[in-house]
């Protein structure tokens, strides 16, 4: 039995676009509502979410059986993070802060099996491979993971295309929030900053990848889908369970005053 096949890696080759959520609450529940309501992925977020390992493999667990295929965002683009991220079933991964072609082919290696890596083997004891029944997984598994890489500096942004033409990065993700606070300003919301994600999303699309973001104005996601964004992050569970449930509340006090 090979390694299962990987619908955003596939999707994102054939220049699909791919609609996805962030989950940082860090909760099963969470995940698995979020996984079943529509979104082509949800990412779980160990950057900035409070999830150790032990939440993310939970988490794993909770949204497997639902549409919307699971992704990780690791903290760091260190090996042992991504060997175990990957040991216990990630095959789609979001690596924050690369800002040259070495770290993008450093983050590629630690994702792959020799020869193409430097990922060492023991998926036969986890997830990844249910733990035995995946037979064929060292063999196969290279060919299903999908790496991301973020670009959010001027220092990313001055080596874009090296990094986006990187063999083996899948697609490259501008981070708006750190290009805004790189750039000197506030807000992503900036034209500025807006003209400097227009750009690089053109250069990603020129060094033939696709390009990512996620972005909290919805007014937004067609001209990005129309610069060639495929991995477009549409918002967040505690952006929208937090307003909603303030609102909830907001409003049974009206009527009840």
């Amino acid at each position: 039995m090979p390694a299962p096949l990987n619908p955003i890696k596939k999707a994102l080759a054939e220049d699909r676009l791919q609609m996805g959520c962030w989950l940082n609450f860090g909760h099963p529940a969470i995940a698995a509502i979020a996984a079943s309501a529509g979104f082509d992925w949800c990412l779980i977020d160990a950057e900035h979410g409070p999830n150790t390992l032990e939440m993310v493999h939970a988490q794993l667990n909770a949204m497997q059986g639902h549409p919307a295929a699971p992704v990780v965002r690791v903290p760091w683009g260190e090996p042992w993070i991504l060997k175990r991220v990957l040991d216990i079933g990630a095959q789609t991964v979001v690596v924050p802060m690369i800002d040259t072609p070495e770290q993008a082919a450093a983050v590629v290696a630690a994702c792959k099996y020799p020869p193409e890596g430097i990922r060492g083997k023991g998926a036969i004891l986890a997830r990844a491979t249910n733990w035995g029944q995946v037979t064929d997984y060292d063999a196969t598994a290279n060919d299903q993971i999908c790496v991301i890489v973020q670009a959010e500096t001027h220092v990313a942004l001055e080596n874009l295309t090296a990094i986006a033409e990187t063999p083996g990065v899948d697609c490259v993700f501008v981070g708006p929030a750190d290009l805004s606070a790189d750039m000197g300003y506030a807000s992503p919301d900036d034209p500025a900053v807006l003209e400097t994600i227009e750009a690089m999303v053109k250069t990603i699309r020129a060094a033939g990848k696709p390009a990512g973001i996620i972005f909290y104005e919805e007014a937004m996601y067609p001209r990005f889908v129309d610069l060639g964004v495929r991995f477009l992050g549409v918002g967040a569970d505690a952006s929208t369970f937090a307003p909603a449930i303030r609102g909830l509340a907001a409003s049974a006090r009206e009527t009840l005053a």
